[in-house]
């Protein structure tokens, strides 16, 4: 089967256009994930064993379900929810006019915390435990031995699965279009409709997102090239 190789080249550059819905759907996810993951993997290290059990539960839940089940459920029955919420209250708010990238954003932050969890939990045991001892003996706080000592050298440990859950969160981003999101996929799925050039739409997509995570794993060889100093002390 011969390509329409015009086709592909006005799909991929229409496709551009909706990168940066993309890229903002996995930067607020990662704003929202990142400290949360890393609060999550602390309370999974010095909580209490009611804390340690829920946030067990949740990142288990989270991990052993398909992301494609999370997006149906959650966008399925959360507006449900709040429009039922939003009647009892007399609120005039309409949640079917939300944009449905807050759902993205929902979903999506909801499935990375959970894996950052984990990431940042065995980074953080990576480090000596005897370490933290040694901190506080020369007076310093939990606090200021983590921020100075324990977490520089965890991240060298975590950076690169936090790489590979953002090159994950970034392939994973292409499902929004369920949730009627326009990125990528959703555009070159309506592009290709027209005359029915689905395959030449899908190698726009796969050509597009090679692209970004090949940009984005170079972006983490930077930092991790950056953060070797803390090797020494790891």
């Amino acid at each position: 089967m011969e390509l329409d190789w015009e086709f592909f080249i006005k799909t991929f550059f229409v496709c551009l256009r909706a990168v940066p819905v993309a890229l903002n759907i996995v930067a607020v996810t990662l704003i929202i994930s990142l400290p949360v993951g890393f609060l999550f993997a602390f309370l999974r290290i010095k909580g209490n064993i009611t804390v340690k059990r829920l946030i067990s539960m949740y990142v288990s839940v989270i991990r052993g379900t398909p992301i494609v089940v999370q997006i149906l459920v959650l966008y399925s029955m959360l507006p449900s929810l709040l429009a039922v919420f939003f009647e009892r209250i007399n609120s005039p708010l309409n949640v079917y006019d939300v944009n449905p990238i807050y759902y993205a954003y929902t979903v999506f932050s909801l499935y990375t915390i959970a894996i950052l969890s984990e990431v940042f939990r065995s980074a953080l045991l990576t480090v000596p435990k005897d370490q933290l001892d040694a901190a506080e003996s020369i007076g310093l706080t939990t606090v200021q031995a983590y921020r100075r000592i324990i977490i520089p050298q965890a991240m060298v440990a975590a950076l690169p699965n936090i790489c590979n859950a953002t090159v994950n969160l970034i392939k994973a981003s292409s499902l929004a279009f369920l949730m009627t999101v326009k990125e990528i996929t959703a555009v070159a799925k309506i592009e290709a409709a027209f005359g029915y050039n689905y395959i030449e739409a899908y190698l726009v997509i796969w050509v597009i997102y090679i692209l970004i995570c090949i940009v984005v794993e170079q972006i983490f060889k930077i930092l991790e090239n950056r953060l070797k100093i803390y090797k020494s002390a790891a």
